[in-house]
């Protein structure tokens, strides 16, 4: 697909499912499942500020659960604290992934999204999860505690682990890593 028709579609916004017709039901279908795929372990930082306590020991327990090699910021310090940590770390390369949690999520991406590398999503859906994936390569996952159940984040969680960049979305792959390396060369 040329950039020009997948911006109109876009912008056209009920046009999108006709544009993306079969990649868009295989992710959804992928994404919604309340079992996604095995994920192969890895290296995971968590950080979380004091609101999103309950929240960070569900996951931090499920991600070591499913094999995950985790690094656990703490939950005593503020999100403008934890953030940064967990930041530096994707950027370093010492994890692959970073999962940070706050009340709204929205504090922790502000944050995370400063730092070069570093693609921070708050996200409200499982499905948006997969999504920040195969669109935007996300290596960061921002939930909020007050918007999240604890079985609903985990899901999301296991969505993000293993959604792939352009999962799903294979017809749009070179529109979409083109995308990922002038939306990277926007930085001041």
């Amino acid at each position: 697909m040329d950039r020009r028709l997948f911006l109109q579609s876009v912008a056209a916004g009920s046009a999108l499912p006709l544009v993306f017709g079969e990649a868009l039901s295989t992710l959804a279908a992928d994404n919604n499942s309340a079992t996604p795929a095995p994920t192969a372990s890895m290296k995971v930082v968590i950080a979380a500020d004091p609101f999103a306590l309950s929240l960070r020991d569900a996951l931090l327990a499920h991600l070591k659960e499913k094999g995950h090699d985790v690094i656990d910021v703490g939950s005593d310090i503020p999100y403008y604290e934890g953030a940064p940590i967990a930041a530096k770390m994707l950027q370093e390369g010492k994890v692959e992934r970073a999962i940070l949690i706050c009340g709204t999520g929205m504090g922790m991406s502000v944050i995370a999204n400063r730092f070069k590398g570093v693609v921070a999503s708050v996200v409200e859906s499982v499905y948006a999860a997969g999504m920040c994936r195969s669109i935007n390569n996300a290596n960061a996952l921002c939930l909020g505690s007050m918007l999240w159940g604890e079985w609903m984040a985990k899901d999301a969680v296991d969505v993000f682990l293993a959604t792939k960049f352009t999962q799903g979305l294979e017809q749009l792959a070179d529109y979409l890593k083109d995308a990922e390396k002038k939306v990277d060369a926007i930085r001041p």
